[in-house]
């Protein structure tokens, strides 16, 4: 960690992402809050994005690291974030995807946030999802959280309110800001979500520190979550892949509460009602056709 209590580490992850990794690259630096690292890693790329992310590295020394796995191997997403963790020195920890890219004042209002609530583990807004960075012809959208925003939630509300168990939306791991000792505590990124497992490789992290420390959710908007056809969500829902995917992250934190002895009762409930229509295809079948389904 670092003497520096205001420093964050901004990790940016990346795979063969040549046609973006510069614009998210530029949007850390275009921050109005200037007391950042930026730590690019590097997940086994074959495009020209490891010389961008090494050109960064080289012209910028004091503020940009590059880092790789051992052998350039392609080790997933959540090894990818958890490496840039644990070779980062802030106590605050952003992530940001490397297709999406973040607004000016992202850093500067999320430390505001972090100084004004010691007690937020982690602080995220809504994300607008951009759509005409892929067709301009489509309109962007903000998408908020569906909870209430500008005030601490004491866990594991967010459980219970959002995706995948709720149906408020899902928090962009590119607009989430982190304090490290949270990080620690909950472990980190679940390294088992690989390959197409990924698509929820952020949402096994968030069950974690929804369980564990009150989150503060922000009426800010901070990114921009670009939405194009090679993106995990779009490779995983036009291969049919989505339920088999949902279906394995629902057992692994039934695991998860199971080992930790977790006893949090409407917990349980929500991950049970998630399950059953897996667990029972042709009942869930018939209540679909009835209009009983939630």
């Amino acid at each position: 960690m670092t003497d520096d209590p205001g420093l964050i580490s901004a990790v940016v992850i990346f795979l063969n992402a040549e046609k973006f990794l510069s614009e998210a690259i530029e949007s850390v630096f275009a921050q109005t809050y200037d007391r950042w690292e930026l730590v690019l890693v590097d997940d086994g790329s074959t495009d020209g994005g490891r010389d961008i992310a090494r050109r960064y590295a080289r012209e910028h020394p004091q503020r940009v690291r590059y880092l790789e796995h051992p052998g350039h191997e392609n080790r997933g997403m959540s090894a990818s974030r958890n490496l840039g963790v644990r070779e980062s020195r802030g106590d605050l920890i952003a992530f940001l995807d490397a297709d999406d890219v973040w607004l000016p004042r992202k850093l500067a209002e999320q430390y505001a946030v972090a100084r004004a609530h010691p007690d937020a583990g982690m602080i995220c807004g809504a994300t607008e999802y951009w759509w005409s960075s892929y067709d301009p012809r489509r309109k962007d959208v903000v998408i908020p959280l569906g909870v209430a925003t500008d005030t601490l939630h004491p866990p594991p509300r967010l459980t219970l309110a959002l995706y995948p168990l709720g149906r408020g939306a899902a928090p962009c791991p590119s607009d989430i800001l982190v304090r490290r000792e949270v990080y620690e505590r909950v472990g980190g990124f679940e390294e088992q979500f690989r390959h197409e497992l990924q698509l929820y490789e952020d949402q096994a992290f968030f069950a974690k520190v929804y369980l564990t420390t009150p989150i503060y959710v922000s009426s800010g908007l901070w990114d921009r979550h670009r939405q194009h056809p090679t993106s995990y969500v779009s490779t995983v829902k036009s291969s049919g892949r989505y339920h088999d995917v949902r279906r394995a992250f629902l057992n692994w934190f039934t695991g998860y509460l199971r080992d930790r002895e977790i006893i949090h009762a409407d917990v349980w409930r929500g991950v049970r009602r998630a399950l059953w229509p897996y667990r029972h295809p042709l009942l869930a079948g018939v209540a679909r056709l009835l209009g009983t389904a939630s």
